[in-house]
């Protein structure tokens, strides 16, 4: 009996060892992923910034450098800017960059951006389909080790309609006249600056239905004189006293023609172009519609510390990733409440999907050309 009771405590001992046991490698089986998760989720991404041109543009690579440097100051990237420089024979090197680059195999990632820059990205993420890449305000290529970031411009185009409708008929603000009339030059009828432009009519039809608005084509974004001379046509015989300047540095031209006029503002784009004008050329600047490439590339790396990777994939950020927005400070500030609560309450109608602005980007119906012609002053 003594034999028989002590085979059975044996017994007991094995099972609860062999239980314990398991238990233990379970709770070290949980351990270890807990570890590997966390390892996981404080990855470090180490990214080289490649600029086609200089910092100190005040404008997209500036902004890319802000949202990069925020991103190391918290830990979560190691990155390296490198200037290319912007004359033709830095060009002619900046594929060569690239190539230096992508070779080393040190980075994680590469970014580069803006519209000169897919043709040099294409021909060296073919050759290193291991690499990935960045590029921003860009869809021409699809890859499979690309990222490309682009911008719901017919969303900032209609917080900024919203703005220059609201404001256009206020004489109660110098320089106002009392004809609903606004103007646009943009820098090329292109999808992408109509995208703005129909954005823009919207936002203003939803304050005025009966609102008109003067739209002008450059023909080109370096040709500052020829956006001066639409621009002072708009305002001299049109009757325009805002307009919107979306052709780069042609666009600086409308803000001339808006400050020796004395008669009407301008409204930037893509930067804060208060911060990038002449004083007195930011002294008539009252907003500006802005593509955020800084906070679009903390996005990315949000996304990919969440686990959602999109190579190969067309990103187009709005306003609920930050990737767009409106200025409202300095002279935006200074307009009538009532605009500035127009404002407000259109970035919360796109933003909660109460409103929802149709693109020009893949329109092939001739809405927008349709409405563009409707509104004609």
């Amino acid at each position: 009996m003594k034999k028989f009771i002590s085979v059975i405590l044996a017994s007991a001992l094995v099972v609860s060892m062999v239980a314990g046991c398991s238990s233990t490698k379970k709770e070290e089986t949980k351990q270890d992923a807990a570890k590997t998760e966390q390892t996981a989720e404080k990855k470090v991404y180490n990214v080289c910034n490649l600029v086609n041109g200089n910092l100190g543009d005040k404008s997209f690579f500036d902004s890319a450098e802000t949202g990069l440097k925020e991103l190391q100051d918290a830990g979560r990237i190691t990155y390296k800017t490198i200037e290319m420089g912007a004359s033709t024979d830095d060009q002619a090197k900046w594929q060569s960059y690239l190539e230096e680059v992508s070779s080393s195999k040190e980075y994680d990632i590469i970014i580069c951006g803006t519209y000169q820059m897919p043709d040099y990205l294409k021909a060296v993420a073919e050759e290193y389909p291991d690499q990935k890449y960045i590029i921003y305000d860009d869809t021409t290529y699809e890859q499979a080790n690309v990222l490309h970031i682009s911008y719901k411009q017919n969303d900032l185009g209609y917080i900024v309609g919203v703005f220059a409708a609201s404001l256009t008929t206020d004489t109660s603000f110098a320089n106002i006249n009392a004809d609903p009339v606004v103007g646009f030059v943009g820098g090329t009828d292109s999808p992408v600056i109509n995208d703005f432009l129909y954005g823009f009519i919207l936002g203003a039809q939803s304050v005025n239905p009966d609102i008109k608005v003067d739209t002008r084509y450059v023909g080109s974004y370096i040709d500052p004189a020829k956006g001066k001379e639409l621009a002072e046509s708009m305002i001299n015989d049109k009757k325009c006293d805002i307009v919107w300047g979306v052709a780069g540095n042609s666009g600086n031209g409308a803000a001339e023609a808006a400050q020796e006029t004395g008669k009407a503002y301008f409204i930037g784009v893509d930067s804060d172009q208060e911060q990038t004008l002449s004083t007195e050329l930011a002294a008539i600047t009252l907003t500006s519609g802005l593509k955020n490439v800084g906070q679009s590339l903390v996005w990315v790396f949000d996304e990919l510390d969440a686990g959602n990777e999109h190579w190969g994939e067309f990103v187009t950020l709005g306003i609920n990733e930050g990737g767009v927005g409106i200025v409202t400070d300095k002279n935006f500030a200074t307009t009538p409440k009532a605009v500035q609560d127009a404002v407000t309450k259109a970035l919360d109608d796109v933003s909660t999907g109460k409103v929802t602005v149709p693109t020009a980007i893949g329109e092939k119906s001739g809405a927008v050309e349709a409405l563009r012609e409707s509104v004609k002053p």
